[in-house]
């Protein structure tokens, strides 16, 4: 084979890579609602077709962005952590695969920034989470069909926090798109997606409802009214939500029964120790509190949470002596194993994020949702660093981030903000 021959080859072996890489990032996205074995399959080999696409051109320009150095220190230091921390080999190289898996993000930022399907992944999710809304009301109609009743009919794949999680990611997102199709003068496909929007609320007010999703929705509400009203348009969208929030809350006796079930399960953990799901989050954060005190600069390493909680449960029964491997809390199962540095990191990294969808558009307001709704969500679990949402946060952020970046090199701006 000629030189030149060799020249046209290479470019077009990465140009069909690149193609593969895009389809495959696609097929993650669809994936992630229904099936983890699926999703780490194919999160595989999209890492196979990706890596031979990038330069170190790409690379060096990206690892400068906040957004991805930031990110990489907190790795970086995970990766250090390992060294001090008093736990098994096993559990040290378990720990540090979640840190690991942040890596993502800053390929995807290499990848989108060059590829023009970032808006297909977004769509393949929806689309995905959209076929799982069907299904999860069928099933709650004719629960006889179900194949699995370990949350409910209405819960057919993983879990209720991962569903309502994914369902409420998908009513911000089509609760904007709504706004701009009125706007465009497009009514009825507005007011379709309005619709969509709201049976996925439905769906998590009626059917699978996770606390913590209650949460972020309240803070993702008053985002979309900031992000696309002025004043007036805002006071609006508050209003209305607060007569949809009274409207679920006296229509749905389960919503009523989970919110109204945190006053009972802390009154059980403070009379009776019971192993409920309030009073383990207590028991985690107060003894998380205590290991952070006696290590409070760089933690007590990477790996360490079970053995630490391992030697101060206490008991053979109720909260006090469960072992978990994560406190419920982010910040927590961070400043566990790193310290107040590697808290400040994790902080520094999501307000990078943050940063990086400044500005308007499509693009930033879902950027902006997805940060909102994985740093509210880990007041309350390790989503992060769990395998569902902290894929969703990987992906969300990873290919919106590219994005962005493309619409500044297109605009004729460096990811620095220079020109």
């Amino acid at each position: 084979m000629t030189t030149q021959t060799a020249a046209i080859d290479k470019p077009s072996a990465r140009a069909h890579l690149a193609q593969a890489a895009d389809w495959l990032a696609i097929a993650v996205a669809a994936s992630l609602p229904w099936s983890t074995s699926a999703t780490g399959i194919l999160a595989a080999l999209w890492l196979i077709a990706v890596i031979p696409t990038l330069d170190l051109q790409a690379v060096r320009r990206t690892i400068v962005i906040p957004a991805a150095a930031i990110l990489v220190a907190l790795v970086v230091l995970g990766a250090i952590g390992t060294t001090w921390a008093d736990a098994s080999l096993a559990e040290r190289l378990g720990s540090i695969k979640a840190f690991l898996r942040l890596l993502v993000i800053p390929l995807l930022f290499i990848q989108f920034r060059n590829s023009e399907r970032g808006l297909w992944v977004l769509a393949a999710f929806l689309a995905s989470c959209t076929a799982l809304l069907a299904l999860s009301w069928v099933l709650a109609l004719w629960p006889s069909l179900a194949w699995r009743q370990l949350f409910g009919p209405a819960v057919p794949f993983k879990d209720y926090v991962i569903q309502s999680g994914e369902f409420l990611i998908c009513a911000f997102a089509l609760a904007h798109w709504a706004i701009t199709s009125w706007r465009e003068s497009k009514r009825v496909l507005a007011l379709a997606l309005s619709l969509l929007a709201l049976v996925f609320l439905a769906n998590i007010v009626f059917l699978a409802t996770a606390r913590a999703t209650l949460v972020v929705f309240a803070a993702l509400l008053p985002i979309v009214a900031f992000q696309r009203f002025q004043w007036k348009g805002v006071l609006a969208l508050l209003a209305a939500g607060v007569i949809l929030s009274g409207v679920a809350w006296m229509s749905s006796p389960y919503l009523r029964e989970r919110v109204l079930g945190v006053v009972v399960e802390i009154q059980l953990y403070q009379d009776q120790n019971a192993g409920n799901s309030l009073g383990f989050r207590l028991e985690f954060w107060k003894k998380s509190a205590r290991f952070i005190a006696a290590a409070p600069v760089f933690g007590h390493g990477t790996g360490s949470v079970r053995e630490l909680f391992r030697k101060a449960a206490t008991g053979d029964s109720g909260s006090s002596a469960a072992v978990p491997d994560h406190p419920h809390n982010q910040t927590l199962l961070i400043a566990i194993q790193l310290g107040l540095v590697g808290a400040a990191l994790l902080f520094a990294m999501w307000i990078s994020h943050l940063l990086l969808f400044r500005g308007s558009g499509m693009v930033a307001w879902l950027g902006v949702g997805v940060v909102v709704q994985n740093f509210v969500s880990c007041l309350f679990n390790s989503f992060l660093f769990e395998f569902t949402l902290g894929w969703i946060y990987i992906f969300g952020v990873g290919v919106l981030g590219g994005m962005m970046l493309r619409q500044g090199t297109l605009a004729g701006t460096a990811p620095d903000g220079r020109r």
